[in-house]
């Protein structure tokens, strides 16, 4: 194996690395999440970057880019929320073309319940995952991140 070999090996076991990690994480938080406030992960992860914003509102292509969705796998989340009364869409009054999604009070209601359980059941994935030493350099990443 050259050394360019070696270098496209070690970034491709990385990758797979960080997708174990990630997976381990995402089932915690969607087991946690559907058994306790009946959200999947996607659904908390919107109602969480709407209410992150000013106004509690973005455009759908913002929303998408926010939760690394494609527009269309947006616009179904979007619905399903939007059928449970958890969001609401509205024509932006400044240019008709743009539609902005906003949480509801029911939605910032059901978000504040859950986000307890999101962060304790994101506590424990990463102490889980931090017990076992393929995954424990990334946790450290993760915890020397500053935000």
């Amino acid at each position: 194996m050259s050394l360019d070999d070696d270098a496209v090996e070690a970034r491709a076991q990385g990758w797979r690395t960080l997708a174990a990690l990630h997976a381990r994480i995402e089932d915690k938080l969607g087991r946690a999440l559907e058994r306790s406030h009946e959200l999947s992960v996607s659904e908390y992860s919107v109602l969480d970057a709407l209410a992150r914003q000013d106004g509690f509102h973005l455009r759908m292509n913002q929303l998408s880019n926010a939760v690394v969705l494609s527009q269309s796998a947006t616009t179904r989340l979007v619905n399903r929320l939007e059928d449970r009364g958890l969001l609401q869409r509205y024509l932006c009054p400044t240019d008709r073309r743009g539609i902005y999604t906003e949480v509801t009070p029911s939605g910032r209601e059901l978000l504040e319940a859950a986000r307890p359980t999101h962060d304790s059941a994101l506590a424990e994935a990463l102490a889980e995952a931090e017990s076992l030493p393929e995954l424990a350099p990334l946790v450290s990443a993760l915890g020397a991140l500053a935000f």
